[in-house]
């Protein structure tokens, strides 16, 4: 009977092999793995949900491959859920075990609130959607939170020239930050929310749909003016180091969408 031990051993590792292209690589690992995750939530302290994750190291020029089965390790090795707060051990545990001096890990997860109508005060959960994006460089690691929302919003030019109604849409906003101190998720969405014409529900009765559509009818906004309310609220966070916003606006009147973006200098 062949020893199992002897045979594992002589099996090729085709990943270590040199490579003559003279070409580093920037990242490669793995994307799209679902992983359970455990996030802070400002309402109830955890919230549980499922992340699609994606892990990458940088690949000097001289080695052919990297080990893809080795991020896997790395991840199932923090417990069957991963906590917001282990991500830096899992960036430097991918440093070591993969022999990189760069790591980086994206997770991008549906966010839920409990939200109420505006007049029955009837509740319902609302989704969004959140991604963490960390990169670690030798022992440094940059953060980047991204929370995106669907808001209401009504066209003031749509409004001014009409004897009757206004054209409105739905529309995404984006805001992708970096901060000094802990920004909660929950409060990015309401600087989203309260920077367009309304916000959205998932539940509302007749006497809630009257007061949604009066609301937006009697607060117009453009894409421009949405990237800059949610900016002029971010400018104003004590916590906030960086931000980009962007809104886009499904036209219900046009076939094609309306953009604006803003970036912090």
């Amino acid at each position: 009977m062949r020893n199992p031990t002897k045979r594992a051993s002589a099996l090729h590792d085709k990943q270590s092999e040199p490579d003559d292209r003279e070409l580093p690589i920037d990242k490669v690992g793995v994307r799209g793995l679902r992983f359970p995750i455990q996030i802070r939530d400002k309402a109830h302290r955890f919230q549980n949900t499922i992340a699609t994750v994606g892990m990458f190291v940088d690949l000097p020029k001289q080695f052919k491959g990297t080990h893809m089965s080795r991020f896997i390790e790395v991840l199932n090795a923090h417990g069957s859920v991963v906590h917001v707060d282990n991500i830096p051990d899992i960036l430097h545990a991918m440093q070591r075990k993969l022999h990189a001096s760069s790591s980086h890990i994206e997770m991008e997860f549906p966010f839920f609130m409990s939200k109420s109508a505006p007049v029955s005060g009837m509740e319902s959960l609302m989704d969004y959607t959140a991604r963490f994006d960390a990169t670690a460089r030798g022992s440094d690691i940059d953060f980047m939170l991204t929370v995106r929302a669907n808001v209401t919003t009504l066209c003031p030019c749509s409004k001014a020239i009409s004897t009757h109604g206004a054209h409105n849409q739905r529309g995404e906003v984006t805001v992708q930050l970096r901060y000094a101190r802990t920004v909660w998720i929950e409060d990015v969405i309401r600087i989203i929310e309260t920077s367009a014409s309304s916000e959205l529900f998932s539940l509302l009765k007749r006497q809630d749909e009257k007061a949604v559509t009066e609301r937006a009818y009697h607060n117009p906004a453009f894409v421009e003016d949405v990237v800059r309310n949610v900016a002029l609220k971010l400018n104003a966070h004590p916590d906030v180091t960086w931000y980009k916003v962007t809104a886009e606006n499904a036209e219900s009147i046009h076939n094609h969408n309306a953009y604006a973006s803003i970036e912090t200098r």
